[in-house]
C-alpha cells in the first residue's frame, strides 16, 4: 500500500504538522512495507530546516522527518514554496528532496490513500 500524506500548517504554533507525522511514523512501525511519502508545502516546508532547537520536553519535525527518512519513508518538499521562504536545498535535513507539483501529482496518483493535514 501507498500513503501519501500532505502537509500545509508551519512546523511550530499548530500540531497539524506533528500530527501528520506522528501518523506517518505509526505507520511506519505497524507496517514496514507500507510506502510512505510525505509532503511538505506552504509553510510546511519550514519542518524539514535542520537544525532545530527546541525546549526539552517538547516535540521537534527536524527529529521525526528523520525517523520517517530512517524508516524507509520519502520526505518530499515543495521547491516552489522553500523558494518562496528563501529556504536553500542546503538548510534542510538530510534525506529531505526538493520537488516540484508534477511530482505531488505523480505521487497522488499513485497513493492508495491521501492524507492532508
Amino acid at each position: 500500500m501507498q500513503i501519501l500524506l500532505i502537509l500545509n500548517d508551519p512546523p511550530y504554533g499548530t500540531e497539524r504538522c506533528y500530527n501528520g507525522l506522528r501518523l506517518a511514523l505509526a505507520l511506519i512501525k505497524s507496517k514496514p512495507e507500507t510506502v510512505i511519502t510525505v509532503f511538505l508545502m506552504a509553510d510546511a516546508v519550514a519542518a524539514a530546516k535542520a537544525g532545530q532547537k527546541t525546549p526539552d520536553g517538547y516535540y521537534n519535525l527536524e527529529r521525526m522527518l528523520k525517523g520517517v527518512v530512517l524508516g524507509k519513508g520519502q520526505v518530499l518538499l515543495c521547491g516552489t514554496c522553500m523558494e518562496a521562504r528563501g529556504l536553500a536545498d542546503t538548510e534542510m535535513v538530510p534525506g529531505a528532496q526538493r520537488s516540484s507539483m508534477a511530482e505531488l501529482a505523480a505521487a497522488t496518483l499513485a497513493a492508495d490513500k491521501v492524507l492532508v493535514f
